[in-house]
């Protein structure tokens, strides 16, 4: 059976990829700095399942570990790039700059990395990769200024990717969700439930198990087929309209 490798395993969507993979039959490696959530998903799922613990930005701690995977679980057919942040809700000249880096060490600099360092096994076994954007990389809102440049990086860097292994079998999808209900909005306000269920209250919004479910469809096509780009959102999301700055009398 094929083997995925899922970034950010320890919550939403990144736990749901890694129960929902593990469903459909295949080996997962699922990465995470919370080893005792890694823990309790092997505890949960079985053997199919290993927990690989670590920080995304810490690429010699990431290295040990993978290097270190055996059989299966060091066959990666599939690589969903999952792990990411956005922190902080402040228009820019308000930011915080050590959270800006943060942002762009995590979502950015560690996603190329790792990708970089699994191209020569995916491209050996023709496998797919499954970059998490957002559609915070199409549409701009107040607030979202770094986040949204590291989720439009995602997007371009899976369509760059396309173009440069064109001829390899290797599939690349940027998958772009809008509301989903998981931990992200209490990280991003810096531990507020509150926050997070007054975004979420009678939206109805998706959730990480609808995700993780288009994740594995994608990664489940055809050999010959692949899906560039996929945005989602919930029914009761649509399009912010234009600000306009009007003068005063």
């Amino acid at each position: 059976m094929p083997t995925a490798l899922v970034t950010g395993a320890t919550s939403g969507i990144g736990a749901a990829c890694a129960r929902e993979f593990v469903g459909a039959g295949w080996h997962v490696v699922g990465t995470g700095r919370r080893a005792d959530r890694l823990e309790a998903l092997r505890d949960e799922l079985g053997d199919r399942f290993m927990p690989a613990a670590f920080d995304v930005r810490d690429e010699a701690a990431r290295d040990i570990v993978l290097d270190a995977l055996q059989g299966e679980f060091a066959a990666v057919d599939c690589l969903v790039n999952n792990a990411g942040l956005a922190l902080g809700t402040s228009k820019a000249q308000d930011s915080d700059l050590d959270q800006w880096k943060t942002m762009i060490d995590t979502n950015v600099t560690a996603l190329v990395s790792l990708t970089r360092k699994l191209l020569p096994l995916l491209i050996e076994r023709k496998g797919a990769i499954v970059n998490l954007s957002s559609v915070a990389s199409t549409y701009p809102y107040t607030g979202g200024n770094v986040y949204g440049g590291t989720k439009a990086f995602v997007r371009q860097f899976s369509l760059g990717l396309r173009s440069d292994l064109h001829g390899t079998g290797v599939r690349v999808t940027s998958i772009e969700p809008g509301m989903v209900e998981t931990e992200f909005t209490v990280i991003r306000t810096g531990g507020s439930q509150k926050a997070s269920d007054d975004l979420y209250a009678g939206s109805d919004p998706m959730t990480g198990e609808d995700i993780a479910e288009t994740v594995l469809w994608v990664a489940t096509l055809p050999p010959h087929l692949n899906i560039n780009t996929l945005e989602l959102m919930p029914v009761s999301q649509s399009f912010a309209g234009f600000q306009v700055a009007r003068k005063q009398d």
